[in-house]
């Protein structure tokens, strides 16, 4: 698992015209090629009636399944530019697809590629991308004696708090950056001198969406 990835949260539609062709690029999040696949499909299927749909993916993070298809225009001209478009802006689990309505003037090798990666790129800038970083869920019980020590100390590393519980005990739920797990676990015993209880709980990737913090579980 790697630390921190960029990938699309909720997809989005991009439209270029040139020389009268229009190039509708439509993006998505996907967890496998399958479902990459899947999504081509529905796209071809919205719009049957288009000369071409080409498409690109790249699936997975350490090691990304990468391909792309020209579906129809010269080979290189579609595919690869918006796969390039792709691993330029870093994205992973991420699909697009560009239906080209074709407008009756041939763009040439050059004019292709230009309009498939400014298409790609508009359908990207359309959509919501986030960045997934990998945590770990730690529970920290203290008594009310300490709390105020923990709260310092979790605003002052910009810890995400998911949720508070105050019973005869306070228990704070927290998500921490995978690298910083060892040294905030340190900070917090020395902060209170060991009086507070540690939990360790399961990796999971989180996000901040909207101002609010999104568990990948």
């Amino acid at each position: 698992m790697i630390q921190a990835y960029k990938t699309i949260y909720e997809g989005g539609e991009g439209e270029i015209s040139e020389k009268k062709s229009r190039f509708i690029a439509h993006t998505a999040h996907v967890e496998n090629e399958e479902e990459a696949m899947a999504f081509i499909e529905k796209i071809k299927k919205s719009y049957w009636d288009a000369r071409h749909n080409c498409w690109a993916y790249s699936v997975g993070t350490k090691q990304p399944n990468l391909r792309c298809s020209d579906d129809g225009e010269p080979s290189g001209t579609a595919g690869k530019p918006m796969l390039e478009v792709i691993q330029g802006e870093q994205l992973f689990d991420t699909v697009i697809v560009v239906t080209r309505y074709f407008g009756g003037t041939l763009l040439g090798t050059g004019g292709l590629i230009r309009a498939y990666t400014k298409s790609t790129q508009e359908g990207i800038k359309n959509s919501q991308v986030i960045i997934k970083c990998l945590g770990q869920r730690i529970k920290i019980q203290c008594d009310y004696t300490t709390v105020g020590k923990i709260q310092y100390l979790i605003a002052s590393n910009e810890i995400p708090v998911l949720g508070t519980d105050y019973t005869d005990v306070v228990t704070f739920d927290l998500i921490v950056s995978s690298d910083l797990v060892t040294q905030t676990e340190k900070q917090l015993i020395e902060a209170t001198s060991a009086k507070i209880e540690i939990v360790k709980e399961n990796f999971c990737y989180f996000a901040e969406i909207d101002g609010k913090i999104k568990i990948f579980e």
